[in-house]
């Protein structure tokens, strides 16, 4: 028997129960894990509150990264063995499988070899925010040497994430955050330069940065009102991503702008490359190298034990955390 974690109704995090199930042998092309550590994102908590990009099938399990060790494999799966040290990446939809649990079953095609220099709460809190970041940066936006990349929420797991990645292909950072707390912490995760949105005027920071040229790359999980502002930030030409909306308000932007700076407009998620083979097999080799040279580091910010699930969605929902939240098993 194993616990996992589920919902019957959407709601706020009070909805997650945790219930006793006999997980099966693995099917064909599964990979059955005995999980040692969670990471949480983001996209779980719009999961439980039904506010996905995706229609939430209930009851519902959820979780999309985990690390531990493989129990058994399915037929079919090559490359695995019982007792390798595993994490699961996002490369499956959470109406079909979910990581929130002691023992869980996994698509082999979602299944990746623990990074050996790292422990399972660090292997745990890597792939949805690199994957995420080499995506956008290096696929869609082809972010180049001397390219300047603006990052909203840039204390989010992602955001951190982009800072680091940014510096690995030879960009500058520019971190934007709401006030002054973190901004110190900011300039230690390598932001070349960071911008607080409250006190300071964005577009006018970023011009004198630029020496008015503007950044090229923008990756935004926000949206809302700053919208346009960032539009106006940018050089012309240049690309915006979009990757979350964290703000429940509608962006605004000038239609004058957009004739001004010519912006390229994307929405952009983790499935473009998680759901390639050969895209994903490439974005692990890039995170892996990271991690192995140090360009790229774990950075949790708090470790919950698997009895708190409830609390650590609370704590995730209060925006407050520097990097990600993991919860052990």
């Amino acid at each position: 028997m194993s616990r996992i974690v589920q919902f019957t109704a959407p709601g706020g995090p009070e909805v997650l129960e945790f219930k006793d199930i006999d997980v099966p042998m693995p099917g064909e092309g599964e990979i059955r894990i005995r999980v040692k550590a969670i990471g949480l994102n983001r996209a779980e908590s719009m999961w439980r509150t039904g506010e996905y990009i995706e229609e939430v099938k209930l009851p519902a399990r959820l979780g999309y990264e985990a690390a531990g060790f493989v129990d058994a494999v399915g037929s079919g799966v090559t490359g695995f063995k019982k007792g390798d040290a595993v994490n699961t990446v996002p490369a499956f939809s959470q109406n079909q499988y979910g990581m929130y649990g002691e023992v869980v079953l996994a698509p082999a095609s979602a299944v990746v070899k623990h990074p050996p220099n790292l422990s399972f709460e660090e292997a745990s809190s890597i792939w949805m925010m690199f994957i995420t970041v080499y995506g956008a940066f290096v696929e869609a936006a082809k972010l180049k040497t001397g390219d300047v990349v603006l990052i909203p929420a840039a204390s989010s797991s992602v955001g951190l994430a982009s800072i680091q990645i940014v510096n690995m292909l030879g960009a500058t950072p520019i971190a934007l955050t709401r006030t002054k707390a973190k901004r110190q912490q900011l300039v230690e995760a390598g932001a070349t330069h960071v911008i607080v949105t409250d006190e300071q005027d964005l577009v006018s920071e970023v011009m004198r940065i630029t020496d008015g040229v503007g950044a090229r790359v923008v990756f935004d999980p926000v949206g809302g009102p700053s919208f346009g502002k960032l539009i106006k930030a940018m050089t012309t030409g240049g690309i915006l991503l979009a990757y979350g909306a964290l703000s429940e308000e509608p962006a605004q932007l000038s239609y004058l702008d957009l004739l001004i700076k010519l912006p390229t407009i994307m929405g952009y998620t983790i499935w473009n490359t998680t759901g390639d083979a050969v895209r994903q097999k490439a974005a692990v080799e890039f995170i892996t190298k990271g991690l192995s040279s140090g360009a790229l580091k774990p950075m949790i910010d708090r470790i919950f034990s698997f009895d708190e699930i409830v609390d650590a969605h609370r704590y995730l929902e209060k925006n407050n955390q520097f990097g990600k939240i993991v919860v052990t098993v």
